[in-house]
């Protein structure tokens, strides 16, 4: 290991001509150590890359879709950097904190928390959108006016909150099976009330289909992948909710229903090719 300034490199290993790392620093935002994955691609020893961040759902960490996915290979040949942050703070010791899966620890949900406990470290909208890419941009060779965003489920949500309320910083949007409406489901009525409090009103900054309809989304076509043998469909997920939001503001959105995939990275496999090359025509 080594450690340069607040900045450790955990592991690194050559996969498809680039490197595949893994790296930790003292988050400020989230108050404790953060790992992040950061593949990045061959081209990148010439000239700074296109930026693509993946975020990761329930109970995940920076690992599941750097080993999981099988990404590589392809962002390898399209000469886009992936980075892959943790879901949430970990070791902060918070009452409660690792009593479920769907909230605290592994659950961070891509917000701002406002309430205590939560409000000191548990401000991962901040963390993924300017302390994580402000510390890439003096360490590694990406162009962060190239940066794409995309997730699976908790993260898709994320992404498209992210997204959609900075469209000048992301320039393409997709997701697998993301949570489009955390106002109408029960991660997302359990994970809000927790971190930013019962008044419903200042959720809609964190629910994708709410922003669709307050500010809408004038980049490109958002892609959206979902299994329709997902578990989570009906009582979670309810992508159509988003459909009939990009309907109503006539929003470009490639909704697939992939018929009897799942909420796995099984699926995420299969059809990651996809969004990277989606994400490579406008990056």
């Amino acid at each position: 290991m080594s450690e340069v300034n607040n900045f450790e490199t955990i592991s690194s290993q050559r996969s498809f001509g680039g490197t595949q790392s893994v790296y930790r620093h003292q988050s400020v935002e989230t108050s404790c150590a953060m790992r992040f994955g950061v593949f990045m691609p061959p081209q990148a020893a010439h000239a700074p890359v296109p930026a693509l961040y993946f975020l990761a759902g329930l109970t995940c960490t920076e690992e599941n879709f750097m080993v999981k996915a099988g990404a590589q290979r392809v962002a390898a040949e399209l000469g886009i950097a992936l980075i892959m942050p943790d879901t949430s703070p970990r070791g902060l010791n918070y009452p409660g904190e690792d009593e479920a899966y769907d909230f605290g620890t592994g659950a961070g949900f891509y917000v701002d928390a406002t309430e205590a406990p939560w409000r000191v470290g548990y401000r991962m909208y901040s963390y993924v959108t300017q302390e994580l890419p402000n510390l890439i941009a003096t360490r590694l060779p990406v162009d962060p006016a190239r940066t794409g965003i995309f997730g699976h489920s908790m993260g898709g949500h994320g992404a498209l909150t992210i997204a959609l309320k900075n469209p000048d910083r992301y320039k393409s949007i997709s997701a697998f099976s993301p949570i489009v409406s955390p106002l109408r489901c029960p991660w997302g009525e359990k994970a809000l009330t927790g971190y930013l409090g019962p008044d419903r009103a200042a959720w809609r900054d964190y629910d994708a289909t709410a922003l669709i309809e307050a500010r809408g989304w004038s980049g490109p076509p958002i892609l959206i992948d979902q299994g329709t043998a997902d578990p989570f469909l009906e009582r979670e997920l309810k992508p159509e909710l988003l459909r009939d939001a990009c309907a109503a503001k006539n929003i470009a959105l490639d909704l697939r229903m992939q018929e009897g995939y799942d909420h796995s990275y099984f699926y995420i496999a299969t059809f990651v090719e996809d969004h990277l090359r989606h994400h490579a025509k406008y990056l």
